[in-house]
């Protein structure tokens, strides 16, 4: 899954790179997703395969805390990117005759960057505070350097840490899903108001699919780090996060790009 991953995600950079049919506002955006997904999966899965062959258990304390504040930054990034990508479908759906103006080039170029500086800056103090905590057991019960687990280990009390970590969360989260559920809703609204049954069910049917990826990694992320109990539910935890770590990457070239006839044109014209 990893290396579906990993090629998915580089066939898609590279066609809309190298293809000019491409470079729309939609495929930059959709570009941009597949590189945060490579480095996010880059993250924790070879530190996992490692785990898994059993030749090593062991990781360094600087590399810990270097994956733990890699993979959040990726992560709130990702959440805000799927927020500017709903964005960018709702203005393509409500606004068609003014999208250009709106989603110009400069626009999707400060977008994105405001996306990865949101996505990087907040982390950085839960990820000094947890560097300079004094840990008691070495043992973490995870596959990779998660937040609970690690403060689980800690001598200290975290409780004021574990409760700024929560609604660093929170607000990420929830603001990131909030904005991207009420673009869609705008957009099923405005495609419920086309007359062609034909048209209606295609809007219906890509907008679904989209949808649908969303809920899946919004809800697996809320479920690990937007509960009140999140910090106990170490085994069920685990399970969850498979699913942001391991099968969404694989799931969105597949919903956002490869079900595209002009995807699949340019792949044609890439490979042959």
């Amino acid at each position: 899954m990893y290396i579906l991953t990993i090629t998915g995600n580089i066939i898609i950079i590279t066609i809309t790179s190298t293809n000019i049919h491409l470079h729309r506002p939609m495929y930059f955006f959709i570009s941009n997703l597949s590189f945060i997904e490579i480095l996010y999966t880059s993250v924790t899965i070879p530190q996992i395969l490692v785990l898994l062959t059993g030749k090593n258990k062991n990781i360094s304390f600087r590399n810990c805390i270097t994956q733990f504040y890699f993979f959040f930054c990726l992560g709130s990034t990702e959440c805000f990117l799927l927020s500017v990508m709903s964005y960018d479908r709702y203005c393509a759906v409500c606004n068609p005759l003014r999208y250009k103006l709106i989603m110009s080039g400069p626009v999707c170029r400060n977008l994105v960057l405001a996306c990865w500086i949101m996505g990087f800056f907040p982390n950085l103090i839960s990820t000094f505070k947890i560097a300079n905590l004094k840990f008691c057991d070495r043992n973490i019960q995870h596959f990779f350097c998660d937040l609970s687990p690690l403060m689980q280990l800690s001598c200290q009390n975290t409780n004021k840490l574990q409760t700024l970590n929560f609604f660093t969360a929170s607000s990420i989260v929830l603001f990131s899903f909030a904005f991207t559920l009420g673009s869609y809703v705008r957009i099923i609204m405005t495609i419920s108001t086309i007359p062609s049954f034909n048209g209606k069910s295609k809007a219906f049917s890509t907008c679904a699919s989209h949808l649908a990826v969303v809920l899946i990694f919004f809800g697996a992320v809320a479920f690990v780090y937007v509960r009140p109990r999140a910090s106990t539910d170490f085994e069920i935890n685990k399970v969850v996060s498979a699913v942001y770590i391991v099968v969404t990457p694989v799931v969105n070239p597949l919903i956002y790009s490869f079900r595209n006839k002009d995807v699949k044109m340019a792949i044609k014209k890439l490979l042959f």
